[in-house]
């Protein structure tokens, strides 16, 4: 369905986005939306040989190329890895982009998630998002974008490898058919070159495509489809309710039932 809505995909670090949502961004992108990926960090502990400051920039480069497949913009809000707090400085950041991004429609990470970083990012994209039309919030930016109009549809992702810390899993309730998205998909995520050095290093992880294959063949199972990306939609007081994905993207999207 043709749409000009705009769409933020804010996450902890470059290369999330394309791993958790990339397919469903680019069929967004494709009817008519406007999208920016975000990032909190440049990644600037993804490296076992690189300076902080090295990998940052090969990464925010990266990213840059990989949002340019979607005719989509990047931005880094700077934070550093494994320091992304809750805290007034950096609520004041992500509430500033989804003002200037006059966001109707978010995805970010799970609330539960394996690493902090990424826990925290949602907390902060929940908060903006419930507080982005409240004029009396400030975020103290030189020229600060106006508030938003409505509370945005917000979409958290599903964790990576659908578990949380403790290897409980967490299931999906909407699921995304991405089966005509994914080779793009692939396409962005291979934008990320420097990050298969560092997951070999970090996590023995060889095949860096494994993981990506197994989350959206299990996504798609759940909804028939062949591959599929995962969501949930915060659906709390002064949220909207209505499944804007499903509005959009029509017989793309299926319901999984909890139960």
């Amino acid at each position: 369905m043709p749409s000009s809505i705009r769409v933020l995909a804010l996450f902890a670090h470059p290369d999330d986005a394309e791993f958790l949502c990339a397919g469903t961004l680019a069929h967004l992108a494709d009817g008519g939306a406007s999208v920016h990926i975000a990032s909190m960090t440049a990644g600037d502990c993804g490296s076992s040989i690189l300076s902080s400051a090295k990998i940052s920039s090969i990464r925010r480069k990266e990213a840059q190329r990989s949002a340019a497949k979607l005719n989509a913009e990047y931005t880094c809000l700077g934070e550093r890895d494994l320091l992304i707090s809750y805290d007034r400085p950096t609520l004041r950041k992500v509430m500033e982009l989804l003002r200037r991004v006059d966001a109707e429609l978010v995805f970010t990470h799970s609330p539960q998630d394996y690493m902090a970083d990424h826990e925290t990012t949602s907390r902060l994209c929940q908060s903006a998002c419930f507080g982005a039309s409240a004029p009396n919030f400030r975020t103290g930016a030189r020229r600060s974008a106006p508030p938003l109009r409505t509370i945005p549809h917000l979409y958290y992702a599903q964790p990576y490898r659908d578990r949380d810390i403790l290897g409980d899993e967490i299931l999906p309730r909407i699921i995304v058919d991405i089966s005509g998205t994914f080779e793009r998909k692939e396409q962005m995520l291979a934008c990320h070159e420097s990050q298969r050095a560092w997951l070999q290093f970090q996590q023995a992880l060889r095949q860096f495509d494994d993981p990506l294959q197994q989350m959206c063949s299990r996504a798609g199972e759940l909804a028939g489809f062949q591959r599929g990306e995962g969501f949930r939609q915060h659906l709390g007081p002064a949220f909207p309710l209505e499944n804007l994905l499903a509005s959009l993207l029509g017989e793309l999207v299926r319901p999984v039932r909890t139960s």
